[in-house]
């Protein structure tokens, strides 16, 4: 295999066009690979929702720590400089777009990425995320 090749298999989709998206994959990936608590997570969130940025940041936290908690494996996260996304990122991004539309189709996505059956917790932490950024005008669209 080339390197472009395996890059390809490893990053399979590209970034999200939706804006909100990208915000939401940026924090995933920032507090995925550097913590909760990443200064540049919470800048991009403090720079996207102004004065509100509270609430969509500390449901971001509270989704990492219920994705950490629960999944039976490790999920894979790219650089954030990265131009491409890995499954499990599309999957993130799939879930949060659907959760208030068809929760049932997001749930049964979150029980497959995270490798368990019981994946309430997960859901809703994933679902009052979506809807903070929709109720500042950021709906997350996949």
């Amino acid at each position: 295999m080339t390197d472009l090749t395996t890059t390809i298999a490893a990053l399979p989709h590209a970034l999200p066009a939706c804006p909100n998206a990208r915000i939401a994959l940026f924090a995933l990936r920032r507090m995925g690979a550097h913590g909760l608590h990443d200064a540049r997570a919470s800048h991009a969130m403090f720079t996207a929702f102004g004065q509100d940025f509270r609430r969509p940041l500390v449901l971001m936290r509270a989704l990492m720590a219920e994705l950490a908690g629960t999944a039976a494996d490790t999920i894979a996260i790219a650089p954030c400089c990265c131009p491409r996304m890995t499954a499990a990122e599309r999957t993130m991004l799939t879930i949060l777009s659907r959760v208030e539309t068809a929760p049932d189709a997001a749930r049964l996505l979150l029980g497959d990425l995270l490798g368990v059956r019981r994946v309430d917790g997960v859901l809703a932490s994933a679902a009052v995320l979506a809807t903070a950024f929709a109720d500042d005008g950021r709906p997350i669209c996949a």
